[in-house]
């Protein structure tokens, strides 16, 4: 794989996109911990609707931000090299499903942190 070079002439480590449900938060923190130890850029949601803030405290705000946060979360699969699909227990919700099928569009890799079940 290509990399670009920065000032100091080292390749640009590798940009990995965190995908999956927010359920799996502590997962997320985990695998965002392993990947960054591991010398990639972690790219991964920036906030967890399911966790009570003011921010999207009214329902409205909640389903406005959902949406804009989903369509942020496809620009950040754009700029990675690489997925890595946070799927405690193989589960895959139908969002992640969506994502995985866009970087697939993309021809993006994507691994996954559990085994998934052939489709």
């Amino acid at each position: 794989m290509h990399h670009q070079t920065t000032s100091n002439s080292a390749p640009r480590p590798e940009n990995v996109v965190l995908c999956g449900s927010t359920r799996f938060w502590e997962q997320f923190a985990e695998a965002a911990l392993y990947e960054t130890v591991a010398g990639r850029i972690v790219l991964a949601p920036g906030c967890n609707l399911r966790q009570p803030h003011p921010l999207w405290a009214e329902p409205a705000q909640a389903d406005r931000l959902k949406r804009a946060l989903d369509d942020l979360h496809l620009r950040k699969i754009d700029l990675a090299d690489e997925v890595l699909v946070v799927n405690p227990g193989g589960y895959i919700g139908d969002s992640t499903r969506r994502e995985i099928d866009y970087a697939c569009s993309l021809g993006k890799p994507i691994r996954y942190t559990h085994p998934v079940a052939a489709r």
